[in-house]
């Protein structure tokens, strides 16, 4: 009955800050390190803009409405409701984290990008795929033949300590696998299609030149320790 009556006064709390502040922590659009037309002309800025402004910010909103929704139908105690949003969330908010990681692993060749890693990252993709050159060519290869949308990832596994490729569709976060997102590529045609057309191994080629190794890096020491 005392664990009972904990409970019933932690949701009136949870219900009273749902009431007062919707209790929710909402999302924002993040600035992009840089201009839009920093990545040129690898990226263009019109579409870095569009990707931006438009499509993230709609994950954003999106990912927002769904959070309110759940909060009042939490409230309500409804259910269905509650697991009827669940496609929403997982969408709008796997393109939310999904595009903040994916601007923050680019630079422009002046601010840093391309090249190739240094340090303890590079040693890591040498013992699993050999050479440098070894892991652009099956990133690319597996990344490329994802099927319509979706995003390839570098990620670490902090079971096998050891990175790994993965691919995702749509928007699924790739720690939905167990993996940290160390270095994340959008294939959704809205990231390069202006530019590239349907040729989506000339997009996958390209932005190499463009690719913040430094923060991925970064991602990688943090993820390890």
């Amino acid at each position: 009955m005392m664990m009972q009556r904990a409970f019933a006064a932690g949701a009136r709390k949870a219900t009273m800050t749902t009431t007062a502040s919707r209790g929710i922590a909402t999302v924002k659009l993040p600035d992009l390190p840089y201009d839009f037309g920093a990545l040129e002309p690898v990226i263009s800025g019109e579409i870095m803009q569009l990707h931006h402004q438009k499509h993230h910010q709609a994950y954003v909103t999106n990912y927002n409405l769904a959070l309110e929704q759940y909060a009042e139908a939490e409230h309500k105690g409804d259910h269905a409701k509650l697991i009827a949003l669940q496609p929403a969330l997982r969408f709008n908010g796997g393109g939310h984290i999904n595009h903040s990681i994916f601007w923050t692993n680019l630079a422009s060749p002046q601010q840093g990008g391309g090249g190739e890693p240094d340090g303890e990252l590079r040693a890591a993709i040498e013992a699993e795929f050999g050479d440098f050159e070894a892991f652009k060519k099956t990133f690319s290869a597996k990344t490329a033949a994802v099927q319509g949308s979706g995003w390839g990832w570098l990620g670490y596994s902090t079971e096998n300590k050891r990175v790994q490729i993965a691919t995702l569709a749509n928007q699924d976060p790739l720690s939905t696998t167990g993996l940290i997102p160390l270095l994340g590529v959008d294939v959704w045609e809205h990231a390069y299609y202006l530019q590239y057309k349907n040729v989506r191994p000339d997009y996958l080629s390209a932005i190499w030149k463009v690719v913040n190794w430094k923060n991925v890096e970064e991602r990688f020491l943090a993820a390890k320790n």
